[in-house]
Parts: C-alpha cells; structure tokens; sequence
C-alpha cells in the first residue's frame, strides 16, 4: 500500500539508522515520496520493495515499476543496469518494516507501545486495555485486525486481515504522533511477526493471550507457530531507550500451556533491563496478579482482581472465564507496566460494552438468545460453547465451517468439539477459497460422526451459510441459544479468490426477522445460494 506524505525523504535518509546487512548498491539524495510493495501502484518519486511472495516474485516487475515512475528500488536479489538506484538486502520483507519506519520518521520511538499477541481474545484484550488507558488520562491510539482508531477517527483495516502491512502499521502510528498521542495498542499475530510487519515498532510492553492450535499450515507446526508468537517478547530486548522510559515487561498467561517456554525466553530478572520484567496473570494460585470470587451470569461477570499489593472487584458487560483471562491480562499491563490505578484500571474494564463480533447479541425480540461470535479455531469454539452453556439450560445450537487453504486438522477437531459440547450443529461454508466446499465439509462431518454425531439428528450440512443460519434459528425453541461461530465482524467471504460481500450479524438479523414475520435487512447472497 502506498504511504503517501507530504514530506518527502531521500534514500540516505531512509537508510541511515538502517539496522539490517546492505549487500549491495549505494543511496544518495534521490527523494522518495512513498513505500510500495505493489508494482501496480507505484506514483512518481515511490521506493518500490521487491519481495517474493505467496503466487508472484516482485523483482519480476521492477522495470515496471520504474516506467511508472519508481524512484528508487530495494530488492534481495542481485540486479544491474537499472536506470534507478538499487539496493540489495538480505531480505526485502525484513527490510521494509525498517524502511517504512524511517520515512515516517520511526513513530514507534515516540510512543508508548503495548503488544497484544496468542490465538484467541487479542482483539477484546487490546479494547480492554485501551478503554483502561483512556480511563487513566494517556491520550491513547489503537491498531487491531478490526479497526484503528487515532483519536475519534475510526478507520477500517480491511477484508481478512491480520496484522496490517508494515508500510499501514508505520503510517498509523505516525499518524498517531502528528495528532499528539502518546501511547499505542497494537493487536500482533504470527502472520505479522513471521512477515517481520512490526519489528520496527519499537515494543515496550508484551502481552499474550494464549496460544493454542491455529495456523499450523503455514507455520508448519506447533513450535513454529509458538516461536513467531514469542517474537514479540524477544523484541523487548531490541526497542531502544525512550525519553518517556521503557517499561520493557512481559506479560504472561500463568494457566496457558506456553507459559513455561515463554517465561525461559522473555526477558528476565537478570536481563539489562532491571527489575520484575516478567509479570504473570491467571486463575492459578501461583499467579502474580489473579481471580478470586468469580461470578458469572449472562449479563457478564464478576470478580476480585488480587496482585501481591491490591485487591480490587472488577465488573465487566463480558461473559465467560476466558473474558476474565482477557480482563486480567490487561490489568496485569496497566498496572505493571505503565503504573495506573487498579481501581481506574477496573473503572476502565467495566466501561467496555463489546468488541464486534465478539459473543456479540443479535435481540429482535425473539424468545430465544441469538449470538454472533469470532470463534474459528477448536480452542475458541469450545471456550465459546462452554460459556454460553453456563447462560442457559436449554438448548446449544451452533453454526460453524473451517475455512479452506488452512489447517486441514482443525476441520476434523472443530467438528469433534461441537459434537462433545453442542446439542445441534450445523456444518457451513467460512471462506473455502479455492477449494471445494464439499470436501470441506466432509472432513467436518466425519469428526462429528468420529464423536457420535448423527447426520440429521444432531449435525446438519448446510453448504450455503444464510440458509444455515436460517435453519439454526428455525430450530430454535423458547430458551435455546443459537450461535454463529467464525466470521464474527468479518465483512466478506471468499469463494474462488473472489471477497463476496458478508456479515454474520446481517445475516442473524435476516434470519430473524423471516421468522418473526417483521421488518428486517435482506440476507446477504453468496454463491452457494443458487446451488440450494
């Protein structure tokens, strides 16, 4: 994506703090005036970034960039002869974070950044942490896979996206920097730390959530996966000394089974960088900062957050023990590493109503509870199911799919859990992409059957998600709960390559009101729908 500003830098200046190997070619004053990393929108006086990608190598188009009025390109593979200045790297993804933080004049070392990292609860832990921050006074930024928002600004961070791109991330955080915040937010995943997008952002505070079964097709395993996570915490090391300090504090999940390996690598007690960096939250008795008196209802919960010099009642709209993981993660965070309150940092918790498409209720006045909610992985699905279990003693009926180009075992161990903890579920569409829905479906059925599932008595496959929708809610009787899992604030669903237009809370409402006879919005087309 282009990073358009109206001061421009040049190519010396770009790489004077440059932290990586060079291997080849000079800078000079040539002036750049953006970062792309797409040939297809290069403007005059652009750095083009050449990288190899998933389908496409960039340095096959770097002599269109040029004609499209590249300034300058940066590539990691020997080129001569170009009629621009280029500069050979040892790895054009790392470095474009480095680049992209430079020309924006590397906001991270204005601010104070907290990162939020783990599989599932990182969107509800970085609100919860910036309503805290709010709460204390610090004028506050945040970047997560749903939004950012700088200031009472709320920009979309687009379709199925992960950590945004390294050149998005930096202009966000500059942004932030001209409007005079001082702290920032930052929701990280393994996608964003595999692909180096915010190693240049300057960490202060690591947080992580859990991390548990996901992405293992393209981390290749468990390990893999935990290590890209783990970056985040290895990156305390690395940020620099600020004029506002450096908490440098590791915040870990005390009952999460990557606490052992994490509290080896993050930062310790004898590490350069002082005291107690490491702080540990959790139900375990052994945390540092811990539950105690936990009250749940479908109104949300309640309960006394306990650190070693404080006891404070925390109340939270939230339901379920994960979202009281979340809530003490983010206290854990404000409280160690930035110094608040905890009753403001409590006050703070309670005034977060809701993430989008987090156990997000959908209420036309119909007899039994609707939910939409972001769960996509077996970990999440099965805490997702387990709290609205404790919210009813009715019916569970869930709507789910597992998306296609990704982990193929998680089809089977999302069928698995649904089967052992919901009443009825019904097997959709969520994003097959190019492969064949069909199948995708087949391998969900065969882990429910694996479970004891029966096909037409307790899982149905609806290929089409608004008529699975439909016919989850049509089952539904006085008291039940109906649940659509895996989409959550998603605005689209891919089929092919192609993003169709989609929002599983449209579609609730749709669904709904049919079967009330009421006035209510259209339900979204897909292509499975003219295969019914």
């Amino acid at each position: 994506m282009n990073t358009d500003t109206t001061n421009s830098v040049t190519l010396t200046n770009i790489f004077g703090q440059f932290p990586l190997k060079v291997l080849a070619g000079d800078t000079d004053d040539t002036r750049i005036s953006g970062i792309v990393m797409d040939n297809r929108l290069v403007q005059p006086g652009n750095l083009f970034v050449a990288m190899k990608g998933s389908s496409a190598d960039g340095h096959d188009f770097i002599l269109d960039a040029i004609q499209r009025g590249a300034a300058a390109v940066v590539g990691d593979k020997a080129m001569s002869d170009l009629s621009v200045p280029y500069v050979q790297v040892e790895n054009s993804r790392q470095a474009l974070t480095w680049l992209a933080a430079a020309f924006h004049g590397n906001p991270g070392r204005k601010l104070t950044v907290i990162g939020v990292t783990g599989t599932d609860g990182k969107t509800t832990t970085c609100n919860l942490l910036y309503q805290i921050l709010l709460a204390a006074g610090f004028k506050t930024g945040l970047i997560s896979t749903v939004n950012a928002v700088i200031g009472d600004e709320i920009l979309d961070t687009g379709f199925h996206v992960t950590t945004p791109d390294a050149p998005d991330v930096q202009r966000y955080l500059a942004r932030m920097v001209a409007a005079g915040l001082t702290h920032v937010v930052l929701e990280t995943t393994s996608h964003g730390w595999a692909q180096y997008r915010v190693d240049a952002c300057e960490f202060d505070i690591g947080v992580v959530t859990n991390i548990t079964h996901e992405h293992l097709d393209q981390h290749g395993s468990y390990e893999n996966y935990r290590a890209a996570k783990a970056r985040l915490f290895l990156s305390l090391r690395k940020t620099l000394p600020k004029p506002q300090g450096n908490p440098r504090l590791s915040v870990l999940n005390r009952d999460d089974s990557s606490y052992e390996y994490l509290s080896r690598i993050a930062p310790g007690s004898l590490d350069r960088l002082g005291t107690a960096p490491q702080v540990c939250y959790g139900l375990d008795a052994a945390a540092d900062i811990r539950a105690d008196s936990i009250k749940y209802s479908p109104q949300g919960i309640h309960f006394e957050a306990v650190g070693h010099e404080f006891r404070v009642p925390v109340t939270s709209p939230l339901v379920g023990e994960f979202n009281v993981s979340n809530c003490l993660a983010a206290l854990a965070a404000a409280v160690r590493g930035l110094g608040i309150d905890p009753e403001i940092a409590a006050g703070g918790i309670a005034r977060m109503t809701g993430v989008p498409g987090r156990m997000e209720r959908i209420d036309l006045g119909q007899p039994f509870a609707a939910i939409v909610d972001f769960a996509h992985t077996p970990n999440a699905l099965r805490v997702a199911i387990n709290t609205i279990r404790k919210m009813t003693e009715k019916r569970v009926i869930v709507i789910f799919g597992s998306a296609g180009l990704r982990d193929r075992e998680k089809r089977r161990m999302m069928a698995e859990v649904a089967a052992e903890l919901a009443d009825l579920s019904i097997l959709t569409a969520e994003d097959p992409r190019t492969e064949a829905l069909e199948g995708i479906l087949e391998e969900m059925a065969a882990g429910a059957r694996l479970k004891g599932g029966e096909e037409g008595r307790t899982f149905w496959r609806v290929p089409d998600r608004g008529e699975a929708i439909r016919f989850g809610v049509q089952l539904a009787h006085q008291g039940d709960i109906v649940m659509a899992c895996g989409k959550g604030h998603e605005q689209s669903m891919c089929f092919g390559t192609i993003e169709y237009p989609w929002d599983d809370r449209t579609a609730m409402r749709a669904a709904l009101s049919e079967l009330m006879d009421i006035p209510g919005p259209q339900m979204p087309s897909l292509p499975t729908m003219e295969k019914k």
